[in-house]
């Protein structure tokens, strides 16, 4: 690990943008996941809300958590990225807009509405609706997608603009002209990386997406506008999931730039970090087709290639970051208090997430195990205690008073109830996916009612952990603004 100096900048907290951003996540993720908890309620008989009001909760609860996954996770860019580039504040607070008009709609579409299509909307469901619910219900939710989808557009051209703008292009950005030549020590920082990453393969799905939900619009009053089904199923997966992918990639700068700030460690953009990057870069836009192995329809070599690269996929960004975080981390005498702790769970919950995957994405184990609550399992384990770790982390870090500021009996406590209801959680997921307990159904056969009630435990301890990291951010939202002093990395940091 290289031994650079710091430069000492002072943090004046965030900026209020920021903040009405860190709001909005922890209203609507508390929002959806009391939607969660009342779905496992219902799948462990200890609730009655009828199938149509579960399979509406399950669509909120799925679009919802997308949402605001991008939304944290946009908001933990902007705020570190703007120490490099200069970025548009009007833009970051029209997405947001943006964001809570497509919110709106997509709520009105399902709560009044009654669509309960998924938040995958598969073509044709929504224009095949036999009656369940009206085109204009199913407008009003691909609408709504579509709102949203285009926020992040133009965030994300914006930060497309303030990258070009200060690096030339992104093959400077992602740290090339070290990567293939010299390793001359000027690499682009951590975040700078990151954040051209994610810019990249977030643009291309967004346009995906927006095409595709375009095209659905059109044939849901023009039905002689025909979608090849199979098209539609691709693009709307390969959207999806590169998508929620990008948020964790975003959330991931705050390990960047918290972590060394308190180990007084610098984070490299070094070599190996940076073919890691743009290893991801190229393999996240090729991974979608590992959830689509048991569609025989699909060309062959689609196929092999999203299960080869489900398997090569898992290693680049997140070996290099959790060896790093444990190298920077390792006697270094950090400090350790409810933002370093959640941070560093939060890389357990990545890379403990990625093994179910892992697992699922083999061809032989998809064709039994994917229909199951073992992939709720797995992508709750890495969103749960990965990226939603890394939220609460970032907001423990604006929140706190000064440096040496101790935290109390209440915080660790949660702390401790955060992980421990999550690992609960997510392993009785993983476990009844394990005996064979079907996905996306609100009613379960009796054999499985008990893994459901210990999963309902599990939930509620997650929401009241939740319930109150959220009120101890909110009730330290008039402390974010201090001046304090944190110490802040020069241009190269190191792994």
């Amino acid at each position: 690990m290289a031994d650079h100096k710091y430069i000492a900048k002072p943090d004046h907290g965030a900026d209020p943008a920021v903040l009405a951003y860190l709001v909005t996540a922890a209203a609507v993720l508390l929002l959806m996941m009391s939607f969660g908890l009342v779905m496992r309620l219902e799948q462990a008989r200890l609730i009655d809300i009828g199938a149509m009001a579960f399979y509406e909760l399950m669509t909120l609860h799925g679009a919802g958590m997308v949402g605001i996954a991008g939304i944290a996770g946009a908001a933990i860019m902007w705020h570190f990225l703007r120490q490099y580039v200069d970025l548009s504040k009007a833009i970051f607070l029209a997405n947001l807009v943006l964001f809570v008009a497509g919110v709106a709609m997509i709520l009105a579409s399902v709560l009044l509405g009654n669509f309960h299509g998924a938040w995958t909307f598969l073509y044709p469901l929504p224009s095949k609706a036999m009656g369940m619910w009206s085109p204009a219900a199913a407008a009003l939710f691909m609408g709504g997608l579509l709102v949203i989808g285009i926020g992040f557009l133009l965030l994300h051209l914006d930060v497309a603009r303030a990258v070009i703008a200060r690096y030339g292009n992104f093959s400077r950005a992602l740290g090339w002209p070290q990567l293939f030549g010299v390793d001359d020590g000027n690499a682009p920082p951590p975040t700078v990386v990151a954040a051209t990453m994610v810019t990249i393969v977030n643009v291309t799905a967004l346009v995906v997406g927006a095409t595709i939900l375009v095209m659905m619009l059109v044939e849901l009053y023009v039905p002689a506008f025909a979608i090849d089904p199979l098209l539609a199923k691709g693009m709307i997966y390969f959207f999806g999931h590169v998508f929620i992918n990008a948020t964790i990639y975003m959330a991931v700068i705050a390990v960047y730039e918290i972590l060394p700030r308190y180990t007084q460690r610098p984070w490299k953009a070094n070599k190996v970090f940076l073919a890691s990057w743009t290893a991801s870069t190229l393999m996240v836009l090729f991974i979608f087709p590992h959830h689509l192995l048991m569609d025989f329809a699909y060309p062959t070599w689609m196929l092999v290639m999203g299960h080869v690269i489900g398997y090569l996929n898992t290693f680049p960004i997140l070996v290099v970051t959790g060896y790093g975080a444990l190298m920077i981390v390792y006697r270094s005498g950090i400090r350790w208090d409810m933002a370093s702790r959640l941070l560093f769970v939060s890389l357990f919950g990545w890379a403990a997430g990625a093994m179910p995957a892992f697992i699922d994405g083999t061809i032989t184990v998809n064709y039994v195990m994917h229909n199951t609550l073992w992939v709720p399992g797995h992508f709750h384990t890495y969103l749960l205690l990965g990226m939603v770790a890394m939220v609460f982390g970032f907001m423990y870090y604006l929140g706190k008073p000064n440096q040496k500021a101790d935290d109390d009996f209440l915080d660790r406590a949660t702390f401790w109830a955060f992980t421990g209801g999550s690992l609960g959680f997510v392993l009785s997921f993983l476990y009844s996916g394990k005996e064979s307990v079907a996905r996306r159904y609100a009613a379960h056969l009796p054999q499985w009612v008990p893994y459901d009630r210990i999963g309902s435990l599990f939930a509620a301890v997650v929401f009241t952990a939740s319930l109150v990291f959220v009120v101890r951010f909110l009730s330290r939202l008039r402390l974010a603004g201090r001046d304090y002093p944190r110490a802040s990395l020069a241009h190269g940091t190191a792994m």
